[in-house]
């Protein structure tokens, strides 16, 4: 079996980013956001939202995303019911994807934005949390046409509690190449 990493961070602290670089240095790697997205326009969890909210939540066959975030972020019940809904089939795909791996691989990694609220850590061998300044976060935050503030970030802990949960941080407050330095010596350490 791999060394398997659950890998998360605060919004915009470069989370994608650092899956790529590790991906770069030869993990494994797959993003549990990515997995969602495509259990959401695929059934059996298409068929469970449009039961519930109406067929007009998934025009032509796919998942209006704004219009679930509309639903779930502005009622905890419904958010809890799409998370019942969802968590299983992800954590049956990541289960999957790390059992299809080649016998050879060293080092798997998995995103998992909400990796201690949702309580995944303890399935991985080690956690790293991604970390990176506020002002940063926000300015890449708002280059997607996201703010920090609000639903989102109020339903996570906070990048500072991540950080005191992870077994291992890295800051991303550079290059991508200084990031993947970071990770490559992190990586090297924990294969011992």
């Amino acid at each position: 079996m791999p060394l398997t990493i659950g890998l998360t961070g605060g919004i915009a602290a470069g989370k994608s980013t650092a899956l790529a670089a590790l991906e770069r240095l030869g993990a494994a790697t797959i993003s549990s956001d990515a997995v969602v997205h495509e259990l959401l326009d695929s059934e059996p969890l298409l068929g469970r939202l449009t039961e519930r909210w109406g067929g007009d939540i998934a025009p032509a066959g796919r998942v209006d995303r704004n219009k679930v975030g509309g639903i779930v972020f502005a009622d905890p019940d419904e958010l809890g019911w799409l998370e019942s809904q969802i968590h299983p089939l992800v954590g049956e795909r990541i289960g999957a994807w790390l059992g299809d791996l080649p016998a050879d691989t060293k080092v798997a990694v998995v995103e998992v934005p909400l990796l201690f609220e949702g309580e995944m850590a303890p399935v991985f061998d080690t956690t790293l949390a991604v970390v990176t300044s506020d002002d940063v976060r926000r300015s890449r935050a708002e280059a997607r046409g996201h703010t920090l503030v609000g639903e989102r970030e109020a339903r996570q802990l906070s990048q500072e509690e991540k950080a005191e949960r992870a077994e291992h941080v890295v800051e991303n407050d550079g290059t991508v190449e200084e990031l993947e330095q970071r990770l490559s010596a992190l990586v090297a350490k924990l294969r011992g």
